[in-house]
């Protein structure tokens, strides 16, 4: 049986601007401005007083997961307008001491277990990307570009040809956080 209607509110704090402009929702705050489209059919997203309202009249099953889908974006957007989401990455070598350096948008990996040439790793969006000595501090307002991030420079620090447990080089998360 289908249900008659789903509905999902997000609240709004004060400091943050929220625009919806077609499918396209815009949230600004002190900590920048992301957009995001949210096309559908049957799903609308309107703006009633200091809430976001994702409804869907009639839902089917894609529809209703959508909705929810729809509700964490929007949830995301409007904490990371507020406050920056922070993931914290550690750099861990046994013998070849691994450099690593920020240039543009492109996180550099050099003397991975003593390879001549470099591993790079892509850094997503406007995320700012911090590194002191072994700790690699990653900051911004949209949470899938900073994990995105976080997972490009983990990743780029895998091992092939060696044991794993023997060879436990490499970069990884040690904390995830808003």
């Amino acid at each position: 049986m289908v249900s008659p209607e789903v509905k999902e509110v997000i609240h709004v704090p004060q400091g943050v601007q929220v625009t919806i402009t077609g499918s396209t929702l815009k949230v600004k705050g002190k900590n920048g401005e992301l957009a995001r489209a949210f096309p559908g059919q049957g799903i609308t997203v309107k703006k009633e007083g200091d809430d976001v309202v994702v409804h869907a009249d009639l839902p089917r099953k894609k529809q209703r997961a959508l909705v929810g889908t729809y509700g964490a974006h929007i949830r995301n957007m409007v904490k990371g307008a507020v406050e920056p989401y922070e993931y914290k990455m550690k750099i861990c070598f046994s013998h070849f001491p691994i450099k690593t350096k920020v240039q543009g948008a492109t996180f550099i990996i050099e003397n991975f277990l003593g390879e001549r040439t470099a591993r790079k790793a892509r850094i997503m969006g406007a995320t700012k990307v911090k590194v002191e000595g072994e700790h690699v501090t990653l900051t911004g307002a949209n949470v899938e570009h900073v994990s995105q991030t976080a997972a490009n420079i983990e990743q780029a620090t895998t091992i092939r040809g060696f044991d794993p447990r023997v060879f436990q080089d490499g970069i990884y998360i040690t904390s995830k956080g808003a």
